[in-house]
């Protein structure tokens, strides 16, 4: 058995615990064609994630012209309620989650979802897949509230990375995810950082700048055994 040398440990959702990206392209297809734009394709919605569900719109409605603001607050709402509707038809766990997370909550280790989805939204996908569980805490891209610039306090600010490692004791805390959002949340919270490059990487996943890059869900718990504590 690999000695983990962490108390807690945090995770990305889109893209590291979950496989999500037919169903956030069906809500962004959805807003598009209200829009009158043309819907991307299933492979390019994996391209449009990162940051969040209103980055992921804008740029697909961007890479067609762009839109007024008023408009475009008008498919953004349209977005959400759809994928509200729809958020767990095609989603599922990676392979390796559900075994990995109880042997790591076997093993006494507490969990965190940080996500710059809206909590409301990930607490209701976990739930419908029976994940909600494992984590002590969910924390969304809204749950922090804004700060003083009047944007979300989301990754890459260090906030929501922070808050996780408090809620889940403010022991050694180390996180997973696959994009340079989760990367540099975590580095700015000081916390070592391994990046999943079976996710939706928008860079390639050695060149994030993580502690360490895991190709497979299964490989979280050695990778794990090879970083330091920061604590």
């Amino acid at each position: 058995m690999h000695d983990i040398p962490f108390d807690a440990i945090g995770f990305d959702l889109d893209g590291t615990l979950l496989d999500t990206f037919r169903d956030l392209g069906a809500a962004v297809n959805h807003a598009l064609v209200l829009g009158g734009f043309d819907g991307v394709s299933v492979e390019t919605s994996k391209d449009l994630i990162g940051g969040g569900a209103k980055i992921m719109l804008a740029r697909a409605v961007e890479a067609q012209g762009g839109l007024p603001e008023d408009e475009f607050r008008r498919l953004y709402k349209a977005m959400l309620a759809f994928y509200e509707e729809n958020n767990a038809v095609h989603t599922v766990p990676y392979p390796g989650v559900r075994e990995v997370l109880a042997d790591l909550a076997a093993r006494g280790i507490r969990m965190a979802v940080v996500t710059n989805k809206f909590e409301a939204f990930a607490r209701n996908v976990l739930t419908a897949l029976d994940l909600i569980e494992a984590f002590e805490a969910v924390i969304g891209g809204d749950s922090l509230g804004k700060g003083e610039d009047g944007q979300f306090l989301a990754k890459p600010h260090p906030a929501p990375v922070l808050k996780a490692r408090e809620v889940t004791g403010g022991g050694s805390f180390a996180f997973l995810g696959d994009s340079t959002y989760d990367v540099r949340a975590a580095k700015a919270a000081g916390v070592p950082v391994i990046a999943a490059a079976y996710g939706y990487c928008d860079r390639p996943p050695h060149d994030l700048g993580a502690d360490a890059v895991i190709d497979s869900f299964e490989g979280l718990i050695p990778a794990l055994a090879g970083l330091r504590t920061t604590a």
